[in-house]
C-alpha cells in the first residue's frame, strides 16, 4: 500500500522528493522548489520562537545564578536581539521576516513547546523546573534544525536540477533520450 505523507515535512524528507528529478516535468520540480521555501519560512520562524524563549531562560539562569545583576525587564531587548545570528553548521539563507502561514496547532512537539507560557510563572519556577523548560525547547528546537536541514538539501537537489536543465537548454521538461 503507498502511504502518502498528511505534513509537508514528510513529504520533503522521504525519498522520493528529490530523487530522480531528471524525471520531473519543469513545473513539477518548482512546485516543490516552492514547497521546501515556504517550509523553511515556516521551521525558521518556529526556530527563532524557541531560541528566543531559550535565550530568556538562559538569562534567567544566569540572573540566578548571581552572573547578572539586570532583571529581564531591563536585559530583554539585548537578550532578544543577541539570537539574529545564523543558525550554526546551517549555510546563511535570507529568511522572511514575516509570519508565515503555520499549520493549526496540532500535537507535534514545537507545538507542545511553544504552548508552554513559562513567563508568566518564571518568577516561581524553582530551578528544577526552569531546567526542565529548557530541555523541552532545546530538543524542540533541535528538531526544527533537523528539519530544515533535511529541507535545505532537498531545495539544494531541486536548484541544482532546475541549474542543470538551463544551462543544458532543457528548461521545459525532463531529459529525453535522444531518437
Amino acid at each position: 500500500m503507498n502511504h502518502t505523507p498528511r505534513r509537508r515535512i514528510d513529504l520533503v524528507q522521504s525519498p522520493e522528493f528529490s530523487s530522480e528529478l531528471e524525471s520531473l516535468p519543469l513545473e513539477d520540480l518548482r512546485s516543490r522548489r516552492r514547497i521546501c521555501a515556504d517550509l523553511d519560512t515556516e521551521l525558521s520562524y518556529y526556530r527563532r520562537l524557541l531560541q528566543g524563549r531559550l535565550d530568556l531562560l538562559a538569562f534567567e539562569v544566569r540572573r540566578r545564578s548571581g552572573d547578572e545583576q539586570r532583571t529581564l525587564l531591563e536585559a530583554l531587548p539585548e537578550v532578544l536581539a543577541s539570537w539574529t545570528a545564523g543558525e550554526p553548521g546551517l549555510p546563511e539563507r535570507r529568511v522572511a521576516v514575516e509570519i508565515p502561514d503555520l499549520p493549526a496547532q496540532g500535537r507535534r512537539a514545537v507545538d507542545r513547546a511553544l504552548a508552554d507560557d513559562f513567563l508568566a510563572r518564571l518568577p516561581e519556577m524553582d530551578d528544577a523546573e526552569l531546567a526542565a523548560v529548557q530541555h523541552r525547547l532545546a530538543e524542540a528546537e533541535a528538531e526544527v534544525s533537523r528539519q530544515r536541514r533535511s529541507v535545505f538539501e532537498a531545495s539544494d537537489r531541486l536548484q541544482a536540477e532546475l541549474v542543470r536543465r538551463y544551462r543544458q537548454g532543457l528548461p521545459e521538461g525532463p531529459a529525453t533520450p535522444a531518437g
